[in-house]
């Protein structure tokens, strides 16, 4: 039903809203994750292109310093450098005429001089070391750097020990681990990956740095995602207790209306009803009292049969009484309302009297099962129709209260023929005795106790008023079905 519907809507709601909230809070940790890596990865990145082209100056200031010919047995200016810088593990120089212990010191030489720059000499990274050789004249120079050595760690952004992030140098298929990181998380499969590369600012000494991190789904801010969650369910329950309510509301303010209208339509059969049961006695007090004139004139007047006359006046007068007692003790006073005749959906005047009858259906244990089309619209009174419909839901949930719940079913169908809209109210009930079912639509006649028997009667006014019909029958498996039949809004 249509509350059940905007109840489910409302949770749906609410949990793409969670699951929304979720996802940019988690997105928020990992961009800001992200962030932090790249920072830091970035910082890295500096510090040691700062530490390669120190390298370069310091080789480029040994080969502006050439040893002058008055230097000869004094201790040679390089070999003061690995006290200060003690990275520098040691200092080779090749003078003009000599030749380098090493054929790669030989071969680093050479393209040394072709690229006018330094050059990297039998590269091992493995070793934790490397060779940086510059050619010059007349001495060449060689520098043996430690690598883990090299690296500022009072400015390093990070904790080697401790900190998730790998850092690695690579070149050329060699790789030097400065910082081993979260091993054992990076190894793992899922979550996300964060990854940095880029060369040093030193052409050369062209190594890669290499930065590594792997961000788990343990390290998602489920604290705050779990409390968003918490917070969006807090506000859609308030919400639905507050739909809740205003539904409530409405629903008892629609059942007023339809109640005082109801009321007046009442009024107006039993007018009708107590005017056929008012003619009767009125008719006989009328006679009565006449021949009691007719027999007092008389010479001498006929006493006691006038007595006698004026005695069955007083008693079909009580009997008028009574009548109108009934009348007084049925129909209060309501307040005057009007409605003309429009276009009525059949199917919506069903969906809106079972939105209202929806806690009765509930308490008896009954799903109505509906079967419409899109709409089926009909030239009608939107009151009158709103009360046929309530009055024959109500009758099928009130009938269907002497049978089993689990046989209890209602089925309701909407649908056209002809010129004519269809509504049907199928129960079932224990349907309509045989005798009762020609007088159903009579007034004052009722097959439940204590009833007034002025619903259907006034149903079936209503209906024929608008150009209807409404009939009742027995169905072949058991309980009831009444047709509304109205004129289609087309064909009206």
């Amino acid at each position: 039903m249509r509350n059940t519907r905007s109840g489910l809507w409302w949770w749906v709601g609410g949990a793409v809203v969670s699951l929304a909230g979720a996802i940019l809070l988690a997105r928020q940790s990992i961009d800001e994750q992200r962030a932090l890596f790249e920072t830091d990865a970035r910082i890295v990145h500096r510090l040691l292109s700062q530490q390669t082209v120190q390298h370069d100056a310091i080789l480029d200031t040994l080969a502006l310093l050439q040893p002058g010919p008055d230097s000869a047995g004094a201790t040679p200016p390089e070999q003061r450098l690995p006290a200060l810088y003690p990275h520098i593990l040691a200092v080779q120089r090749r003078d003009r005429g000599a030749a380098w212990p090493e054929a790669a010191l030989t071969e680093a030489e050479t393209r040394s001089k072709q690229g006018r720059r330094a050059a990297l000499a039998g590269l091992d990274l493995a070793s934790g070391r490397y060779r940086l050789v510059l050619a010059a004249e007349p001495a060449s120079y060689a520098l043996t750097i430690d690598l883990k050595g090299m690296v500022p760690w009072s400015e390093w952004p990070m904790k080697p020990g401790t900190s998730p992030v790998q850092v690695r140098l690579e070149h050329e298929g060699q790789q030097f681990e400065l910082q081993p990181g979260d091993t054992a998380a990076l190894s793992a499969a899922g979550g996300w990956r964060f990854e940095f590369h880029k060369h040093l600012a030193a052409a050369s000494q062209p190594f890669d740095v290499v930065a590594r991190q792997r961000m788990g789904w343990s390290q998602l801010p489920w604290g705050r995602m779990l409390g968003w969650v918490a917070v969006v369910a807090s506000v859609l329950a308030l919400l639905a207790q507050w739909q809740r309510q205003r539904t409530a509301r409405r629903r008892a303010e629609e059942l007023l209306r339809l109640g005082q209208v109801a009321r007046l339509n009442t009024l107006g059969e039993l007018a009708a009803g107590m005017a056929h049961e008012l003619n009767q006695p009125l008719t006989a007090v009328l006679a009565n009292t006449q021949a009691a004139q007719r027999l007092l004139a008389d010479e001498p007047p006929e006493l006691d049969t006038a007595r006698q006359a004026m005695a069955q006046a007083a008693a079909q007068a009580r009997r008028a009484a009574d009548v109108v007692g009934r009348l007084r003790s049925a129909v209060e006073r309501p307040r005057q309302t009007g409605a003309g005749d429009g276009e009525v959906d059949l199917a919506a005047a069903l969906e809106r009297a079972l939105h209202l009858l929806e806690p009765e259906c509930r308490r008896r244990d009954v799903v109505p099962t509906l079967q419409a089309p899109e709409a089926v619209p009909v030239s009608a009174d939107p009151v009158a129709v709103d009360q046929i419909v309530h009055n024959l839901l109500m009758n099928a949930l009130q009938a269907m209260e002497a049978v089993e719940p689990s046989r209890r079913a209602l089925t309701l169908s909407v649908g056209s023929t002809g010129a004519q809209g269809e509504l049907a109210v199928a129960d079932r009930g224990p349907g309509i005795a045989s005798e009762a079912l020609p007088r159903l639509f009579e007034p004052f006649f009722s097959t439940r106790e204590g009833g007034l028997g002025l619903g259907l009667p006034l149903c079936e006014t209503l209906a024929q008023g608008m150009g209807g019909s409404l009939t009742a029958a027995n169905r072949p498996d058991g309980g009831a079905v009444f047709t509304l039949r109205l004129p289609l809004k087309d064909a009206a």
